[in-house]
């Protein structure tokens, strides 16, 4: 095959053969910690941010412009009283959090943050791991935290927590499927599930520009992973208090709480290594190789993981939340669709390639092209449903439609009532201090 947009000779996988064991181990500490700290920056970042955005301060009292509040926070969870309630499955309430947090953490392991640099004497590229099918391994990753969001509301025998474990569960099956078929465009354009050389195939040009409908679609989807505004359904404060967290206190809902801003990193690292070139230097960095070697690749990979971050948090300070039949209809109708029409739009392009040489640009249009005709041909052909004719102001008001009470139209006279010409009863008080 001769696709001249795999030709990238400057940017190369993660080189694991001098790797040792001493190595993975503080490589695995180091990601503990960045994201513990990158956490804790993300509290700080996010309160501030939303005050400024609601013209209010925000914190400012702990610490200098308010930077000790995470930690003030994180404190008062060590100290607050372990709660447990009556009818908890005991084991299953405990394990819950713990499941949701190891899985969060998890999905680091295969994130490369930078190239091989020297380490103590070794040639070690800045990531913990990776195989042939990294990708699918962060996808089962995520598929498994959800375990820990159902059986903390399941094992809690309350309803309200249950009622968020329902929501979120449907919530990642709805957009989990959208997401995976943005990615599998990914797979198709770099040849590989490797999070390493899907980052060395993206050389001459990002993922998140020439395939811009798998982006957005990755986009929309993530922030519905995350149970974050405006999809923040299974932990509606209105409607459900806290969702599968109400009846959690002390450290357990802490482990929750970390898990949910570590799943925000996580989402952000993915859309960073699979659409915005990983590690890469950004332009114009990217013209000068110095930039692209040794530590840079970590400043590169912070700043592009923040930049989805930063966006996550603009989200919540603007959106409302959707009602529930909106939130499955964009999953179903929208993101569903559009992504498969795209995956087989790239399909059939990738298949043409494979015989044909074909320039950057010509790919794009082509793909773009075809992506257009099929979204044509579906619009043409989907009739929509039939509306429904609204009834008539004259109709017999009964009081009942379809078997529910509803108000009169107007137009409609209203049911006269029972009571109507009965005589009032009226009550005159007893006279105290009378003698009858």
């Amino acid at each position: 095959m001769n696709l001249l947009l795999n030709a990238v000779p400057n940017y190369t996988a993660s080189d694991f053969s001098e790797e040792t064991w001493w190595l993975t181990l503080l490589k695995a500490v180091f990601i503990i910690v960045y994201l513990i700290v990158n956490v804790l920056l993300a509290l700080w970042v996010e309160r501030r941010g939303l005050g400024r955005m609601q013209t209010r301060p925000g914190p400012n009292v702990a610490g200098p412009l308010g930077l000790f509040q995470a930690f003030a926070d994180a404190g008062k969870l060590l100290f607050k009283e372990d709660m447990w309630t009556r009818r908890s499955d005991k084991f299953l309430y405990f394990l819950a959090p713990a499941i949701a947090a190891f899985s969060a953490f998890s999905v680091f392991g295969v994130i490369p943050m930078g190239p091989n640099v020297n380490l103590f004497g070794h040639s070690s590229p800045l990531q913990l791991a990776d195989m042939p099918v990294a990708t699918l391994y962060i996808l089962a990753i995520t598929s498994l935290g959800l375990y820990g969001v159902v059986l903390g509301g399941w094992s809690t025998r309350s309803t309200l927590p249950l009622y968020g474990a329902v929501r979120s569960s449907a919530q990642v099956i709805s957009y989990e499927l959208a997401m995976g078929m943005a990615l599998v465009s990914v797979f198709l354009m770099s040849g590989t599930m490797s999070t390493s050389q899907i980052v060395a195939s993206q050389g001459n040009v990002w993922w998140a520009f020439a395939l811009i409908p798998a982006f957005l679609v990755y986009c929309i989807s993530a922030t519905g992973e995350v149970n974050r505004l405006p999809f923040d359904l299974p932990e509606a404060e209105g409607e459900l208090v806290a969702g599968h967290m109400t009846e959690y206190s002390s450290m357990k809902f802490g482990w929750y709480y970390l898990s949910e801003y570590v799943n925000m990193l996580n989402v952000s690292a993915v859309a960073t290594t699979m659409f915005l070139g990983g590690w890469h230097a950004p332009l114009p960095f990217s013209f000068f190789a110095f930039f692209n070697e040794g530590w840079w690749g970590m400043l590169w990979f912070f700043l592009k993981m923040w930049f989805f971050m930063f966006l996550l948090i603009w989200t919540r300070a603007t959106l409302l939340r959707f009602r529930y039949d909106q939130f499955m209809t964009l999953g179903w109708k929208w993101l569903m669709p559009i992504a498969l029409v795209w995956l087989v739009a790239v399909a059939i392009v990738r298949g043409i390639t494979a015989w044909v040489e074909v320039s950057l640009p010509v790919l794009g249009a082509v793909i773009v092209a075809v992506f257009g005709l099929i979204m044509l041909i579906m619009w043409i052909t989907d009739k929509g449903e039939p509306e429904q004719r609204p009834k008539p102001a004259d109709e017999e008001y009964t009081g009942f439609a379809d078997g529910f009470p509803v108000p009169p139209l107007p137009g409609q006279t209203p049911i006269a009532s029972s009571r109507q010409g009965r005589n009032p009863i009226v009550v005159t008080p007893s006279k105290e201090g009378s003698d009858e």
